[in-house]
């Protein structure tokens, strides 16, 4: 039986790896020892900026939200546990639309949080 050698697969496999480096500064993106590296690298950063996303934008919801309520005369603190007592189940991210979109129903919002403390 012939012989069977891995040429194909194995530039196969670094064409891959170079694809993904491409863009990359230097010779990362032209060495398949340096970018094969530098891709796993990014491979970290990207699954950690990912997490970052979700609390960066939740910060930001809070922000807009605390800003909004304190223009109404109530703290962020406050206002959240008015809600929750007053049985109003709206997340963060739609309570900061509706405090940029729609300040009269966040007013209206504030309104019962208050008579619900």
């Amino acid at each position: 039986m012939a012989r069977v050698k891995g040429a194909m697969m194995t530039r196969k496999r670094r064409n891959k790896v170079l694809k993904l480096a491409k863009g990359y500064w230097g010779a990362k993106s032209k060495h398949f020892k340096m970018a094969k590296q530098q891709v796993l690298k990014s491979g970290n950063y990207a699954f950690a900026g990912r997490k970052m996303k979700k609390r960066d934008f939740r910060s930001l919801w809070i922000t807009r939200i605390s800003a909004a309520a304190k223009a109404n005369g109530i703290n962020y603190s406050q206002f959240m546990h008015g809600l929750k007592k007053a049985g109003i189940d709206l997340n963060r991210k739609m309570l900061s639309e509706i405090a940029i979109a729609d300040k009269e129903a966040f007013t209206a919002l504030v309104e019962q949080a208050k008579a619900a403390l």
